[in-house]
C-alpha cells in the first residue's frame, strides 16, 4: 500500500508501522508535489513557507525550490518511497530558459499575477527538474491528467481534490512526446506511467509510449490502468484491449486503486476476473494460443509479480 504524501510531510506514521513487527503489511509513501508546483494558487506562497521550515533551506527562487524538494527527496527515499505521483490539467512541455522560470518565480514571489503562458512554461520547468531526480533515485514518475477543481464555489468552501474534476478531451499526445522527450534526450527519462481521464486517448499514449522504451526497465514506460471515470468493467476492457493492441499486454502494472475507503480494495478482484475473462474471451475465439501455462503465467505477473518488479518493492 502506498499512501499519497507531500515533500512536507513529517512521515512519522510511516517510521511507526516500519518499526511495528506485528504488522506486515508494507506501507509506503509516495511523492505528492502538486502544492510545489501549482504556482497559480492563491496559497502558493503559504506552501513555500512551510517547505522552507520542513526542509530547512530558504526558499525564494526556482533553484532553491529543487534544492528544498531534492532534501525532502532524500527523506522520502531513506522511509522506502519509490513512486512520485502528479496530478496535471494535461501533460504539458512549453519550451523555456532557465533565466525565464526564475523570472516568473520571482515575479510570483514578489505578490504578482502571472499569466497563463508563464504558468505552463514554470510547470514545464518544474516537471523536467523532477523528472530528472527521480531517473537518479530510479523512482517511478506517475502522470495523471484532467481538469480539476472546476467547481470554485465548493473549491473555496472545500479545498482542493475534493471531486469536482472532469474529463479533459484536449489531446496532448504531441506535448507530452516533447515532454518526455526533453528527458530522454539526456538520458534522464524515469520510469513513467501515464494515466488520462478520457479513455478516447488510450491509443496515443498507446503509441507515445512505444517511442520511448529501453532495456532500463521492463515496460519502462506504461499506460496505467483504467483509472477514475474509466475504473469500471468497460473502461478496463477498452485499455487493456487497446494496450494488448498497440504494445505488450504481458508486460503492464496492472490496476491501481487510488482511493479513500478500504472498500475499493474490491476494484483489484473486479480487475483480476475482467482481465481473466478477456483473455479467456481471445483464446475461444482462436486469437490467442489454448497455453494454460503461458496465459496463467501472464495473469499472475500482471496482477502481482510485474508491480513487484517494476516499483522494487521487497517481497
Amino acid at each position: 500500500i502506498c499512501t499519497t504524501d507531500d515533500p512536507v510531510d513529517s512521515l512519522e506514521w510511516h517510521k511507526k508501522l516500519a518499526e511495528d513487527d506485528t504488522f506486515d503489511v508494507k506501507v509506503l509513501p509516495a511523492w505528492r508535489p502538486d502544492k510545489a508546483m501549482n504556482i497559480e494558487k492563491p496559497e502558493y506562497l503559504d506552501y513555500l513557507n512551510t517547505l522552507s521550515d520542513v526542509s530547512g533551506i530558504k526558499v525564494n527562487s526556482f533553484a532553491t525550490l529543487m534544492d528544498a524538494l531534492r532534501n525532502r527527496m532524500q527523506f522520502f527515499d531513506s522511509m522506502g518511497c519509490s513512486v512520485s505521483d502528479h496530478a496535471l490539467e494535461y501533460v504539458m512541455y512549453k519550451p523555456y530558459t532557465d533565466e525565464e522560470i526564475e523570472a516568473i518565480f520571482a515575479k510570483r514571489f514578489a505578490g504578482e499575477a502571472i499569466t497563463t503562458e508563464e504558468m505552463n512554461k514554470f510547470k514545464t520547468a518544474f516537471m523536467v527538474s523532477v523528472g530528472k531526480e527521480y531517473n537518479k533515485l530510479n523512482w517511478v514518475m506517475q502522470l495523471h491528467y484532467g481538469i480539476r477543481d472546476n467547481n470554485v464555489l465548493r473549491y473555496n468552501q472545500l479545498g482542493p481534490d475534493t471531486g469536482y474534476d472532469c474529463i479533459n478531451t484536449y489531446d496532448c499526445s504531441a506535448e507530452m512526446a516533447q515532454f518526455l522527450n526533453a528527458l530522454n534526450s539526456t538520458d534522464e527519462l524515469p520510469k513513467t506511467i501515464i494515466y488520462s481521464l478520457n479513455p478516447s486517448v488510450n491509443a496515443a499514449i498507446g503509441t507515445v509510449i512505444g517511442c520511448f522504451q529501453d532495456s532500463k526497465a521492463v515496460g519502462k514506460i506504461q499506460q496505467g490502468s483504467a483509472w477514475w471515470f474509466n475504473d469500471h468493467k468497460q473502461g478496463m476492457i477498452d485499455q487493456m484491449t487497446s494496450l494488448a493492441n498497440l504494445g505488450l499486454l504481458s508486460n503492464f502494472v496492472g490496476m491501481l486503486t487510488d482511493s479513500r475507503s478500504f472498500l475499493s480494495y474490491t476494484r483489484h478482484e473486479y480487475f483480476r476476473r475482467i482481465l481473466c475473462n478477456l483473455i479467456g474471451g481471445w483464446v475461444e475465439n482462436g486469437e490467442y494460443p489454448a497455453d494454460e501455462e503461458i496465459l496463467g503465467r501472464i495473469v499472475q505477473d500482471i496482477s502481482y509479480n510485474n508491480a513487484v518488479r517494476y516499483f522494487g518493492f521487497e517481497v
